[in-house]
């Protein structure tokens, strides 16, 4: 598409927010590598929530450091992502809720601003996205214990 001209700032809540050349603004992009493990500095695509492209960058060594900075603390976020095993807790069932859970990393507690930072990923898996714009992905929620699917159902 294009390489690097365009402007990525933060909303109010944490999500990137691509404005292009031409003035189109697409909110909730995610950096994506190319080639995570041969060339991780080179071919990263700004997708956005429709799952197409919506900016190149072509190398990250080129970008302005306040643009290379926000897209690599980005790329962090996204490739760090725990698998939630188990629901503990959930403050509300109106959001925004406080979710209390075990992952394979440990206990943790994230902010989920709404319902619709849940996303479904193919017929039985979940990706839930917390306030700091951390992504907490279910393989299959079949196999969650009672207690879990009950707290979950609440907001599927």
């Amino acid at each position: 598409m294009m390489d690097s001209n365009f402007k990525l700032e933060r909303n109010a809540y944490g999500r990137l927010v691509l404005t292009t050349a031409a003035g189109d603004v697409v909110e909730g992009v995610v950096p994506v590598r190319a080639f995570p493990i041969a060339a991780p500095g080179e071919g990263i695509a700004l997708v956005g929530p429709d799952g197409h492209e919506a900016a190149w960058i072509g190398r990250l060594d080129v970008l302005p450091d306040a643009l290379r900075q926000l897209v690599e603390e980005e790329l962090g976020r996204r490739e760090f992502m725990p698998e939630i095993r188990r629901l503990r807790a959930v403050s509300s069932f109106a959001t925004p809720s406080t979710w209390t859970v075990d992952t394979d990393r440990g206990e943790t507690q994230f902010v989920l601003w709404g319902e619709e930072f849940i996303r479904r990923l193919g017929k039985s898996g979940l990706l839930i996205e917390d306030s700091h714009g951390i992504h907490f992905l279910m393989r299959d929620i079949n196999i969650l214990d009672k207690h879990s699917r009950k707290l979950l159902d609440r907001f599927l």
